[in-house]
């Protein structure tokens, strides 16, 4: 077969243009940079939070380290999508260069990387928001009662002698457990759609 039969009407399929590759690549984008972007700003805005709180509290600094491991998870689920959709990514035929790499690949995998990117880019934000006012909360709550005990109360106090911030700590960890699930529907979603694929074959005749 010459040159000149590269392009018949036989050989050539719709399906599989030469544009859909870039729509996979997209996906593998969109899921690691939307994914570090969420877990940066959760890890910032959480530090902001611990950091403030130290000042105060010191001893409770690595007790509320936890919204920061959770934010750094985020990005992780970004790398796994990116590396999943990546081995999913088909070569042009040898020779004659055709798009064997459909659009309902490129498609599906382009939707994958956005629910996971974005999903991850949404927790990292909660787990940050949320990370910040909790930290800062247990770490009042701690020095507040310091407070109270110094100056000689002994009474309740309206809890805030005996108050440890254990309840504000559980109800912290509780709120960036949920928000840390929101990425993790998203990587589900983006497994799912990462195995939906369609390959052309081309007749070699």
């Amino acid at each position: 077969m010459g040159d000149g039969d590269y392009y018949e009407e036989g050989n050539i399929s719709y399906p599989c243009a030469a544009w859909a590759p870039l729509l996979g690549f997209a996906g593998c984008t969109v899921a690691v940079v939307f994914a570090n972007l969420g877990g940066a700003y959760g890890t910032a805005k959480a530090a902001q939070g611990i950091m403030a709180m130290g000042i105060r509290s010191p001893e409770l600094l690595m007790k509320n380290i936890i919204p920061v491991v959770m934010a750094g998870v985020l990005g992780i689920y970004g790398l796994i999508v990116a590396v999943i959709l990546n081995g999913k990514m088909v070569k042009p035929a040898a020779g004659t260069g055709y798009a064997s790499y459909s659009q309902y690949s490129g498609f599906a995998h382009l939707a994958a990387g956005l629910c996971c990117g974005l999903s991850s880019m949404a927790s990292g934000l909660a787990i940050g928001i949320s990370a910040d006012a909790g930290t800062r909360a247990v770490g009042a709550q701690s020095a507040m009662a310091a407070s109270w005990k110094k100056m000689g109360f002994t009474g309740d106090a309206g809890g805030q002698v005996t108050g440890s911030g254990d309840a504000l700590f559980v109800g912290t960890v509780l709120i960036q457990v949920f928000a840390g699930n929101l990425g993790l529907y998203g990587l589900i979603s983006a497994l799912i759609l990462s195995q939906m694929d369609y390959v052309c074959e081309y007749d070699q005749n």
